[in-house]
């Protein structure tokens, strides 16, 4: 008999307590052991030092859009989302911490991206924001597959279930801020997004080429499995994805990128 999973969420206030949940499981379960021996290899630890780094914001530009957003379920979710995020930072400084490595006090790449997504409205964020999440799917799952070491390993197990959990909360507030533009800006929009999600994909498979190498992932392997999961993500923001047969996101179900195999 298969296990039963849980309902997804389809309401910030769903979000808010699935959130709490998390974080209740979490402070069950404990950190992982961090005295257990890690040596990780030195482009995977260059690559790691720099994913923490975009970890690590505080998230406060995202919150206050957030609350202008009037919605105060969603407000209270995406501070439960930020803090998540926030743990990640954590999980990956302890790692590094394991290994004998610095943390960095900032990168360009980083910078840029930060930049780009406090450009302009919560819509344009999200949109960023979600590009990064497609792209860390792949990112962790090569590295807890290929690292072939017990602790890293489990920290990125643990970062990679909570990034695809987010996909599809942000899926839901963008399918909604993507609603109110006119019908006919509304694919164009979600295309122009694909071309930034493709160049995302093959500045990071670039930028950290030599680790994906060392954890046997192709660049041209991880831009594909990020773009392949673009198709999902658009046609849940456009109300095209399985299960909507009504305009009621109820009836929908999971994205297929909650799968972490």
């Amino acid at each position: 008999m298969q296990p039963v999973q849980p309902a997804q969420p389809v309401t910030f206030a769903d979000w808010v307590q699935h959130f709490t949940d998390e974080a209740g499981r979490r402070r069950q379960t404990g950190d992982p052991d961090w005295t257990q021996d890690v040596r990780l290899p030195r482009a995977v630890r260059s690559s790691l030092q720099r994913f923490q780094v975009g970890e690590s914001g505080d998230g406060a530009n995202l919150i206050g859009k957030a609350d202008r957003a009037g919605d105060p379920d969603y407000a209270a979710a995406v501070r439960l989302f930020v803090a998540e995020e926030q743990n990640h930072a954590r999980l990956l400084a302890r790692l590094l911490a394991a290994d004998g490595a610095p943390l960095l006090d900032g990168h360009w790449s980083d910078a840029i991206f930060v930049r780009v997504r406090r450009l302009f409205g919560l819509r344009l964020e999200l949109m960023v924001l979600t590009i990064a999440e497609l792209v860390a799917v792949p990112y962790y799952r090569a590295v807890r597959d290929g690292v072939g070491q017990a602790l890293p390993s489990e920290v990125a197990a643990r970062i990679l279930a909570d990034e695809q959990r987010h996909i599809p909360f942000h899926c839901l507030r963008l399918r909604r801020s993507v609603g109110t533009l006119p019908r006919p800006l509304r694919r164009p929009a979600m295309a122009c997004w694909q071309v930034l999600l493709c160049a995302a994909a093959v500045f990071v498979a670039v930028d950290h080429g030599a680790a994906l190498r060392r954890l046997g992932v192709r660049r041209g392997r991880f831009v594909a499995q990020v773009t392949g999961l673009a198709g999902a993500v658009v046609a849940d923001v456009l109300g095209t994805g399985p299960g909507r047969t009504d305009g009621d996101s109820r009836t929908r179900r999971p994205l297929p990128v909650m799968s972490g195999r």
